[in-house]
């Protein structure tokens, strides 16, 4: 009899597993990945839950590909910022401070941030989703929050990716947690 219950243990077990990856790889998730497609009434319907945009009509694949993969395809251009480095100095244990480091396209085409790379949870960035124009400027801002942090010093560099050559740039910014 263990052995029976074992097997069927088992098996739901697995069909459990199977369930929940299809459930979130189709989005039917509130919480799914990516993109998904739904055709109703004969129109095709793309909604990519991450970025909150809808697409009707017909899908072509290029409609699928990522920010990042768009961001590689545009041409070249150069972009500046004017500070790479803020101290936010010292910071009471549980505050989130936050600091905009301001840039300049510096070159021919629209400059465009793929995205950016942090080292920790407690630092978050947003970033202009829509392309900046030659000799116009932009705003980076970087948030530190200090909450759960021991005190000390922290250090947080923040990559940018963009379609600027160097494509990939360190800014950062530090904090002495008390």
């Amino acid at each position: 009899m263990g052995k029976r219950y074992r097997i069927i243990l088992l098996t739901v077990l697995t069909l459990s597993v199977l369930t929940i990856a299809i459930v979130e790889l189709t989005g039917i998730s509130d919480h799914s990945i990516g993109w998904w497609r739904d055709r109703r009434n004969g129109e095709a319907t793309l909604y990519d839950r991450n970025n909150n945009k809808t697409y009707h009509g017909d899908i072509y694949p290029e409609q699928e590909k990522s920010r990042d993969d768009l961001v590689h395809e545009m041409p070249k251009t150069t972009m500046q910022f004017y500070e790479t480095r803020y101290s936010f100095g010292e910071v009471s244990q549980g505050k989130e401070v936050k600091h905009t480091f301001r840039f300049k396209n510096t070159g021919q085409n629209p400059l465009m941030i793929a995205k950016t790379d942090v080292t920790c949870g407690c630092t978050v960035t947003g970033f202009p989703q829509e392309t900046i124009a030659p000799g116009q400027e932009g705003d980076l801002t970087v948030a530190f929050n200090s909450r759960g942090k021991n005190p000390g010093y922290y250090e947080n560099p923040v990559v940018v990716h963009s379609n600027a050559i160097p494509e990939a740039v360190t800014i950062k910014t530090d904090a002495d947690v008390k």
